[in-house]
């Protein structure tokens, strides 16, 4: 039987998978957990075979848990099922270390499909995601090249920004100069060629470090 965590904010998601996706008599649910920061906590000490792992989540989004996981438990295979894509996230999120993704409007038999490849080894795209891939590609100078190209530091500041904090703000709460913080504010400006604050919004939503509306 293999261990398996879910860690998705939505509730009914979360009971659906536990009650009608995955069979309990291959699946035992060692976590679950609405939370990303806890979930990822309670991920690494489980250290089960097998994760579901939306990208949105409270607290710690699923790119960095992502991050975690693939340094602190490498054999864990890691299933994306999230309602938010595109070309840079998709392609962080592989090059991170993501063994599938599945899209949220895919049919439930789309993620059934990708449990039982990524679970037993393989690797699973949606066909939504499977095109947005290709698209990526194709296009491997896109400004959605994805944010690896940004320092964890540029990435802080990004989320931030995206949250609506003020530059003055955002000195505080990472505990670094204002002068500092408009640095690295410029450089990840320059890095992906975006100049205002709506566009960075969009794009740390589109690559998964903020929720819509949050």
């Amino acid at each position: 039987m293999k261990t398996v965590a879910i860690i998705e904010d939505q509730t009914a998601i979360r009971q659906m998978m536990s009650q009608a996706i995955l069979n309990p008599e291959e699946f035992e649910i060692v976590v679950e957990s609405g939370d990303g920061q806890i979930g990822c906590d309670q991920t690494l000490e489980a250290k089960p075979d097998f994760v579901i792992l939306d990208v949105m989540l409270p607290n710690c989004n699923g790119t960095e848990i992502l991050r975690k996981l693939a340094k602190e438990l490498p054999k864990t295979r890691v299933l994306i099922f999230s309602a938010y894509q595109s070309p840079g996230l998709v392609r962080e999120l592989l090059q991170t270390g993501a063994h599938g993704f599945v899209e949220k409007s895919a049919p439930l038999s789309e993620l059934q499909k990708g449990i039982e490849i990524v679970s037993s080894g393989g690797s699973y795209f949606g066909p939504d995601v499977a095109l947005l891939l290709r698209n990526a590609m194709a296009d491997p100078k896109s400004k959605e090249a994805g944010i690896n190209i940004l320092t964890k530091r540029e990435r802080q500041i990004l989320q931030l920004i995206a949250e609506s904090n003020s530059t003055k703000k955002i000195a505080k709460i990472l505990d670094i100069s204002v002068k500092t913080a408009e640095n690295h504010r410029t450089n990840l400006m320059r890095k992906i060629d975006l100049h205002d604050v709506a566009s960075l919004t969009r794009y740390a939503i589109n690559n998964g470090l903020v929720i819509l509306g949050s």
